[in-house]
């Protein structure tokens, strides 16, 4: 299995839009397994594509795996995710990014989404999600189109939030 270093801002492919995949192949399915290890050894709860440096429209995510005591993994591999419909109703929630160390900020979204996509097989599917999943889905559907979840706050606190990020990673250099 592929292993998979995560990027972390300011790299530019974290702003650029991912392209689809032709097809769901033993290639792509290996970047999904990939990404899946990358996701659970950082930890997180999802990683796209453009986290990876690799820019086609794949997202995985596993909310389930938060309790990281329990050993339940519930995997999500999309590809080529697109969202069918958003609610009016919004929520907002705490997120954070696994490319974004240590940062952290309350994000306004829809409360549900309906997304398109296809499957480790290939297989077009449909995930209606709301709540944790909701957002983890919008946020990762983000990272494919180039948008980072601090691209929503205010630049004065995107800007301390990137200060903030950029101070994490010099004192872990050292």
């Amino acid at each position: 299995m592929a292993s998979f270093e995560i990027i972390t801002i300011p790299d530019p492919v974290l702003k650029q839009t991912a392209s689809p995949v032709d097809r769901v192949d033993d290639e792509i399915r290996a970047q999904m397994d990939g990404m899946l290890e990358a996701m659970y050894t950082a930890p997180g709860i999802g990683l796209a594509s453009n986290q990876i440096a690799r820019l086609n429209r794949i997202i995985v995510m596993d909310i389930d795996c938060r309790d990281r005591d329990s050993g339940s993994r519930t995997p999500i591999c999309m590809a080529n995710p697109e969202i069918l419909w958003q609610s009016e109703q919004t929520s907002i929630m705490q997120e954070g990014c696994l490319s974004l160390p240590g940062a952290y900020a309350e994000v306004e979204r829809p409360a549900e989404v309906r997304v398109k996509y296809l499957d480790r097989d290939g297989l077009p599917q449909e995930l209606q999600a709301s709540g944790l999943l909701s957002h983890c889905v919008q946020h990762e559907i983000d990272h494919l189109n180039g948008i980072l979840f601090c691209d929503y706050l205010s630049s004065l606190r995107k800007k301390m939030l990137i200060r903030r990020v950029e101070k994490i990673k010099k004192a872990t250099l050292f």
